[in-house]
């Protein structure tokens, strides 16, 4: 009897690992069949639906700013007497509030932004709080290239006296 229960459990072990060796080696080999190749699709363009970029139109009665480098901005407001003058930097427009300095320079800054216009009688510079970085530098009006002074409330002090 322990021969007969002995040979039942080899023949049983057996067929065990021949399945066990017949589906590994059935993985390991290559299948014959061949994949068909995918559907060759056309392309096709599509077009966007992202809308581009809003770009502020310049203000009307605006002056331009002409700047080293071909930079060059527009300004609108009066410096000598607004609180708020609008400039078009790139494509679109900035309001930047007055700032009283001390040292007679005019100052339009918005803490927003970052946007900071200063301007003395010789040239304004223009600057990007946010990217700590100067814009624009040596800018000038037409009139300002001719000789004239910058359109600011520290030329209109400096007449008055």
């Amino acid at each position: 009897m322990k021969k007969l229960l002995l040979v039942s459990l080899i023949g049983t072990l057996s067929a065990t690992l021949v399945v066990t060796a017949t589906d590994a080696a059935a993985q390991s080999t290559p299948s014959t069949t061949t994949k068909k190749p995918a559907p060759k699709h056309r392309l096709v363009k599509r077009k966007s639906n992202a809308t581009p970029a809003k770009a502020d139109p310049v203000p009307e009665g605006s002056v331009e700013w002409a700047c080293n480098e071909g930079a060059h901005f527009e300004l609108k407001g009066d410096m000598k007497r607004d609180q708020i003058v609008t400039v078009h930097w790139g494509t679109k427009n900035y309001k930047l509030p007055r700032e009283a300095t001390t040292t007679g320079a005019d100052r339009f800054h918005d803490v927003a932004t970052g946007m900071d216009l200063v301007v003395i009688p010789t040239k304004a510079m223009l600057f990007s709080d946010k990217d700590s970085a100067r814009l624009a530098d040596e800018c000038k009006t037409p009139e300002m290239a001719q000789g004239s002074p910058a359109p600011t409330q520290s030329s209109v002090l400096q007449k008055s006296n």
